[in-house]
């Protein structure tokens, strides 16, 4: 029997935060001022997770969602809100993570995507029996599609043909590129069959099991001016607009002689900085990805650049040079006590930090204690769902 519940505020994953039998709950699809029926409710001991299954009083910031599966897929989750309202959400929920867990209360800018749909270059689908989509929200159950509204209009393209990619289970990953090119990565433990002959012309590549079987392994796509090989399995920004977005906050707030750009990828951030230091150095892990990076280098007619694969400490210390600035954009997890002590140590005068996750951010910027936070920003890397990508840019105090 469903019970009827005020929706106080969102939590940090865009859902309602209610309470029930002295109890926070947490409610998807639902907003702040709503009263809404709750049904199916589980106890996880502290907390209650209902789902929302009618709406008595709905919020003015409420509207239809586009995705004709978003009540089942777990693609995005914060479609039902107008999109102004997402952004005053996401600024709001940066502000408030750092001054909860970073002790921060600077003000933090909002930077909007110029596309609410069909802005990413890149998606994950899943495969099972011979089926392609998203698993459903918070299961493993499959949601097939053959729309997303997230996706550039060429990967939709593809979902329309799966026909083309007799795959029985697995994964399967769609890459787009400026030229609306595809790369297609294949993961399967089953033979996959491929029609050849009725392939669009526009698909660059296929790659199965790591294993390139058609085509190229790689593209080139843009971010703003600069030009970039990709290879299937490198790290590369989902939203090309909100990519140079970034480029523009590190060209207009570092400078100097040497940059430093750690878990470089394919060199993006660190190139983009190619008028503002005479010399740019990165280090990544991921092989594959120096040379991508030193490819881009050419491509873009960047000299005086020095790639290095390898662990940070082990490679600073063969190099043995200093920084006037250093670019972080580490995994979601953040950074580690080893490059945290290295930072402290080196005491480079700027910083600029790229985070995906608020809460690791946060906690980093307290411990790099000895910068002042210059300025903040939350960039709408990710329409629609929950995600903001943040960057802070630091200087070094004086003594």
């Amino acid at each position: 029997m469903p019970v009827k519940l005020l929706i106080n505020k969102l939590d940090n994953d865009g859902r309602g935060i209610t309470y029930y039998n002295n109890k926070i709950m947490f409610v998807n699809n639902s907003l702040p001022k709503e009263i809404i029926d709750v049904d199916n409710i589980e106890d996880h001991h502290k907390y209650y997770v209902g789902n929302n299954v009618g709406i008595s009083e709905s919020s003015e910031n409420r509207v239809l969602p586009k995705c004709p599966y978003y009540n089942l897929c777990g693609g995005c989750n914060i479609m039902h809100m107008g999109y102004e309202y997402q952004h005053e959400y996401k600024l709001n929920k940066v502000q408030d993570i750092l001054k909860k867990y970073g002790n921060i209360t600077k003000e933090v800018k909002f930077i909007p995507s110029n596309k609410e749909l069909f802005y990413r270059n890149k998606i994950e689908l899943k495969v099972i029996n011979n089926k392609w989509g998203y698993y459903k929200n918070s299961t493993h159950h499959l949601c097939e599609i053959d729309l997303c509204l997230l996706a550039s209009n060429a990967i939709n393209d593809i979902i329309n043909i799966e026909y083309l990619f007799n795959i029985k289970d697995g994964n399967i990953t769609i890459r787009s590129n400026y030229l609306n090119e595809i790369l297609i990565i294949i993961e399967s433990d089953n033979k996959v069959d491929i029609t050849y002959d009725k392939l669009p012309s526009n698909i660059k590549g296929i790659v199965l099991n790591n294993k390139t079987i058609y085509g190229s392994n790689y593209f080139y796509d843009m971010i703003g001016d600069y030009k970039f090989k990709v290879t299937y399995n490198s790290f590369f920004q989902i939203n090309n607009y909100i990519a140079n977005e970034i480029f523009k906050i590190l060209n207009n707030n570092l400078e100097g002689n040497r940059v430093l750009d750690l878990y470089c990828g394919i060199g993006t951030m660190g190139l983009s900085l190619k008028d503002k230091f005479k010399e740019i150095y990165g280090i990544e892990i991921v092989s594959n990805a120096i040379e991508d990076a030193k490819v881009n280098a050419k491509e873009n007619n960047i000299e005086n650049v020095h790639y290095y694969t390898g662990n940070t400490n082990d490679v600073l210390n063969e190099i043995k040079t200093s920084f006037d600035a250093v670019i972080l954009d580490p995994p979601r997890l953040g950074l580690n006590k080893e490059t945290m002590d290295l930072l402290l140590n080196m005491k480079t005068k700027q910083i600029a930090y790229i985070s995906c996750n608020p809460i690791t951010l946060a906690r980093d910027l307290k411990v790099l204690n000895n910068y002042n936070i210059t300025s903040l920003y939350a960039l709408d890397m990710f329409p629609n769902t929950h995600h903001v990508e943040t960057v802070a840019v630091l200087k070094l105090k004086d003594k």
